[in-house]
């Protein structure tokens, strides 16, 4: 019936320290934070992006080697995966180096459901490696939960287009695992890294890592813009994070579930493996500023969206890019 209300339904965001090139001991963590999230009632869990094999030290690995550490998605590790969904109940999703079936390196993330279905999402943005190929496109599908699923993968998210687009079709629930924060930036209101020694001495002094990781350059960054992802097309927004030492760099957790209006439901700034679980009314969504939004749009205005204007440059080379940017040209 049109007038039946939308369902109800309970999901996790899972931060920990992956262990580089070491999927075995990452499946281990996987499996056991799983279960704890099943067993508070979680119907999915979402782990972060790369988390079978960690993440930043891969962009100093040879092509070969990178090679070595993929796998398909019907390989032995995500299979494992797909086995514990089934076990639990739940779905899972995690993120790997696949091997395509033609020959390429793809960072991509899978969200195994409890029937065995397995969806597969490549980042549509990849810069970690020369070696590894950006996605062709965009992930949205359905659930038995009643929500309908989009994934993007960490800088997916940060251009606004995509996350439209996966509203668009239809996504009312946006998985968006990240390995970010304290990373440097060449603004001068940008991340900047967080010390090591932080990081290194906290467990005896955790108030002042946990206070890097809620200010400007952890949760206050990412509060300028995630935030708005979920408000602006009025979906919820499943925030997963690396959290720890990744090769240079510390990541600083703060993974969050996010409302259809914006609003942070629960999350966490704590300086370690997290579990953050909330209870997801779909309901919220017909009714969102969001929602009103899109429906307000004039789609024959937009053509100059799909437009190339010459600054593209490329996932890679726009991340790395020292150039200022002008969209004029």
């Amino acid at each position: 019936m049109p007038n039946d209300p939308l369902p109800t339904f309970r999901a996790s965001v899972v931060q920990f320290e992956a262990v580089p090139d070491r999927p075995d001991l990452n499946l281990e963590t996987i499996r056991r934070l799983a279960g704890e999230a099943a067993n508070d009632g979680a119907q999915l869990v979402a782990f972060p992006e790369m988390c079978l094999i960690g993440y930043w030290h891969l962009r100093n690995h040879t092509a070969e080697q990178l090679h070595a550490l993929a796998e398909p998605v019907d390989g032995a590790h995500l299979g494992v995966v797909r086995g514990l969904a089934g076990t639990l109940g739940v779905g899972i999703g995690v993120g790997y180096l696949e091997l395509g079936g033609d020959g390429l390196l793809y960072n991509s993330y899978s969200v195994c459901l409890p029937d065995g279905t397995v969806h597969t999402h490549r980042k549509i943005h990849a810069f970690e490696h020369d070696a590894i190929s950006s996605g062709p496109g965009f992930t949205v599908f359905d659930t038995p939960w009643g929500a309908r699923i989009g994934i993007l993968i960490c800088w997916d998210n940060n251009l606004v287009e995509n996350v439209r687009a996966t509203a668009l079709l239809g996504a009312t629930v946006l998985v968006a695992p990240h390995q970010t924060g304290g990373t440097n930036s060449q603004s001068p209101r940008g991340m900047k890294p967080i010390p090591a020694h932080l990081w290194e001495n906290r467990f005896a002094d955790p108030a002042a890592i946990e206070e890097a990781f809620r200010g400007p350059h952890g949760r206050g960054w990412l509060l300028r813009w995630l935030p708005a992802r979920a408000h602006d097309n009025g979906l919820f927004v499943l925030f997963s994070n690396g959290v720890g030492r990744d090769d240079d760099e510390i990541r600083t957790g703060n993974s969050m579930i996010i409302d259809p209006y914006g609003a942070i439901i629960a999350e966490t700034w704590a300086a370690g493996e997290a579990i953050v679980t909330a209870d997801l009314d779909l309901g919220l969504i017909p009714l969102s500023t969001g929602r009103r939004w899109i429906r307000g749009r004039r789609p024959e205005l937009y053509g100059i969206l799909s437009q190339r204007h010459g600054g593209e440059l490329g996932a890679r080379a726009a991340r790395f890019s020292p150039e200022p940017v002008d969209l004029r040209t």
